[in-house]
């Protein structure tokens, strides 16, 4: 079984020592769906909630979420970010956005974490804006996808090692 590694000896939390790592390139994928009634997504589909467009909001503030992970996330090293990307993908059928993040950096430390934080503050994003017309707005699925780089090499969410 794998180590917890921040806890130092004595049990009490700690930021991990990565300055023995080797810098590499390292890519994280993650992605999160909101789910909403049928008024609510064409509203945000078509552009007509009243706070402006609601997926250009959502994009702009994963992206600065992305860049300030380590402001809020108490054991995450504050890294050199030198790619964000988040994508909106439509469901009609189940009247869902699925918000997907990709972060780059190369460093000893790798961007699962920018990417996790962008799609959630993306996706809390469209709930703050869409609010005043539905409450119960859900939040599901927030998860890694794919990271790349590192000594633990290459993850693909679904395959086991």
């Amino acid at each position: 079984m794998a180590e917890l590694t921040h806890f130092n000896e004595s049990g009490r939390a700690r930021m991990v020592d990565v300055s023995a790592k080797a810098e590499t390139e390292r890519v994280a994928k993650a992605t999160a769906s909101v789910y909403m009634n049928r008024e609510t997504y064409e509203l945000v589909k078509e552009g007509k909630m009243k706070k402006g467009d609601v997926l250009a909001v959502a994009q702009v503030a994963g992206i600065m979420g992305a860049k300030r992970t380590s402001d809020v996330i108490p054991m995450c090293h504050p890294i050199m970010i030198t790619g964000v990307d988040i994508d909106f993908e439509l469901n009609d059928d189940e009247c869902m956005i699925q918000i997907t993040s990709v972060c780059k950096c190369t460093g000893q430390t790798g961007v699962e974490m920018e990417a996790l934080t962008a799609v959630s503050i993306a996706a809390l994003t469209i709930y703050d804006m869409c609010k005043a017309v539905q409450r119960d707005i859900r939040i599901e699925e927030v998860h890694l996808l794919e990271k790349s780089g590192g000594k633990s090499g290459h993850y693909i969410y679904g395959e086991e090692k």
